[in-house]
C-alpha cells in the first residue's frame, strides 16, 4: 500500500507492518531454530524492504519471544525466572544457584554475554523489581503460528490484515509522528513510552493497544540493548513509534490538513538538510 505519511515526510526507512498469520510468507527471513538472535536484526531487514517471520521456535531470545506475543518465554531463560531476574538486575553471581548456572552456560556464551549474565545488565535495581516489571508486561500468547514483519509498501490491507505499523526514524520525524498521533485524539496522551525491551514496545504493547477502545501509539527504542543491535544494522540514531493499524489509518487521513503541509515543518526539514 502507498502511504501519504511516507511520501510527505520523506522517510528513509519503510514502515513495517506487523501481521499475525498461520501462513509463512515465501522467502521470509528467519532465525534458525534454537539459535540466538535479536528481533531488531529482522526489523532492520523489513525496514530495508525484506519480509521477516518468527514462530515459537525461531524468536531469537526469551525477551523476543515475549515481545512478539509468544507467551512468557522468560521461564525458559537459563535459571528460569530467577535467572532472568538476577540477569536484568544485579547479576547471577549474587546467588549460589546462579553461580552454578553461569558455569554451565559459559561455554555457550560470548565474553560480553557471559559478563552480563554473571554481573547483570543493571537495567533494574534488584530481582524483585524485575519480577514486578514482568508482572506488569501485557504478556499474551497470540493465536497464530507466525508473527510477520512486512514492508508497508508490499502490504495489501484487505488480504494481510495488519495489526500494527512500526515507524523507525530520526528524532525530528519521530517528533512529527508523535504530533500526528495526537492530532485528533480525545486527550493529550495518544503516545505512551513504557519501560520495556525494544521488541516489546514495537509489538507487544501495540498489540495490547490495538485491542483498546481508545488505542495509543507506543514510543520505543529507549532500550539501549536494542539500540546497539539496530545501530549495527543501520548505523543511524533512530527511535520507533508503533501504531495500531486503525490509528495509523486515521493518521494517514489527517495528513492533508495537518502541520506537515505548513511552514514550521518545512523549515525544520530545510535546517536538517544543511
Amino acid at each position: 500500500m502507498e502511504s501519504l505519511i511516507v511520501k510527505t515526510m520523506g522517510l528513509k526507512y519503510q514502515p513495517v507492518a506487523v501481521i499475525l498469520t498461520n501462513d509463512l510468507p515465501e522467502e521470509a527471513k528467519r532465525f534458525k531454530e534454537g539459535k540466538w538472535g535479536c528481533v531488531m536484526f529482522l526489523l532492520a531487514s523489513a525496514m530495508k524492504g525484506k519480509t521477516a517471520a518468527f514462530d515459537r521456535k525461531t524468536f531469537g531470545c526469551p525477551g523476543g519471544g515475549v515481545g512478539l506475543g509468544f507467551g512468557n518465554q522468560y521461564v525458559n531463560f537459563a535459571g528460569g525466572m530467577d535467572g532472568f531476574c538476577y540477569f536484568l538486575s544485579i547479576g547471577n553471581d549474587q546467588w549460589e544457584q546462579g553461580k552454578q548456572i553461569a558455569e554451565k552456560v559459559k561455554p555457550y556464551l560470548r565474553d560480553h554475554a557471559y559478563d552480563d549474565f554473571l554481573h547483570g545488565e543493571r537495567y533494574l535495581k534488584d530481582p524483585d523489581r524485575v519480577r514486578k516489571f514482568v508482572d506488569l508486561l501485557p504478556i499474551t500468547d497470540v493465536p497464530f503460528e507466525y508473527v510477520v514483519f512486512k514492508p508497508l509498501s508490499e502490504v495489501d490491507p484487505a488480504a494481510d490484515k495488519p495489526e500494527v505499523v512500526i515507524f523507525v526514524t530520526d528524532v525530528d520525524r519521530f517528533a512529527a509522528l508523535s504530533i500526528l498521533a495526537n492530532f485528533e485524539g480525545p486527550d493529550n496522551e495518544r503516545v505512551i513510552m513504557p519501560f520495556a525491551a525494544g521488541c516489546q514496545t514495537a509489538v507487544l504493547y501495540p498489540l495490547r493497544e490495538a485491542g483498546s477502545d481508545s488505542p495509543r501509539a507506543v514510543a520505543g527504542l529507549m532500550d539501549i540493548s536494542a539500540r546497539v543491535a539496530l545501530k549495527r544494522q543501520t548505523g543511524d540514531d533512530l527511535l520507533s513509534l508503533a501504531v495500531p493499524f486503525p490509528m495509523f489509518q486515521r493518521m494517514e487521513s489527517n495528513v492533508p490538513e495537518s502541520f506537515l503541509l505548513r511552514n514550521t515543518w518545512k523549515e525544520l526539514m530545510e535546517l536538517k538538510e544543511k
